[in-house]
């Protein structure tokens, strides 16, 4: 309900707050594709006032996922100020990793919203990987970066990276490991 003008009631305000906990707890165990009605029987409202609050999964997931997003947007803009370029984009490209592993399914629902312009979580989505685009692009002009990556491969490849857990849990440790090697693939040959 981003955007929203008015105010809502006390116990909407609450019934909306629990929904998003649940939310949360219930995307982390099941994925992006979580039941609803399992979100709303756990969070002990109706289907009918899930739906007030949130028409469309995309919008609950805007709701979940939207502030992460403008979060590493912002977050990209602190590391570019403070660290040369080559190792901002690896700080953020750590950050930005080790959030896919939060939410089962998130990278592929992440490649979905970038491809899909009317999903909710697009705009949220776009900053962010504006921002990342941004810091690729210095990294790239200080000689850190192989002037032959763009940021659709180095999101692709985080996405492969990120949704090692949800494929083959037992790699889940060495998501670390394989985000060192997308760097060192990443890094100019000198």
């Amino acid at each position: 309900m981003r955007g929203m003008t008015r105010a809502l009631r006390a116990d909407a305000r609450r019934n909306r707050e629990r929904i998003l906990d649940v939310a949360a707890e219930v995307v982390a165990e099941q994925g992006t594709q979580a039941s609803l009605r399992d979100i709303a029987r756990r969070a002990g409202v109706g289907m009918g006032t899930l739906y007030r609050h949130f028409a469309t999964r995309g919008e609950l997931l805007e709701a979940l996922l939207g502030g992460r997003f403008d979060r590493l947007a912002e977050r990209a803009a602190a590391l570019r100020d403070a660290h040369p370029p080559g190792e901002a984009l690896a700080a953020w490209l750590g950050e930005f990793a080790s959030g896919l592993g939060v939410y089962r399914g998130l990278a592929a629902s992440l490649v979905a919203t970038i491809e899909d312009d009317t999903t909710a979580l697009h705009a949220s989505c776009g900053r962010m990987r504006a921002a990342g685009a941004d810091l690729l692009q210095r990294a790239q002009e200080s000689g850190d970066v192989r002037p032959d990556v763009d940021e659709t491969d180095v999101f692709a490849l985080l996405g492969a990276v990120g949704s090692i857990a949800d494929t083959a849990p037992s790699l889940a440790p060495r998501r670390d490991h394989l985000l060192r090697l997308v760097m060192d693939g990443l890094a100019a040959r000198r």
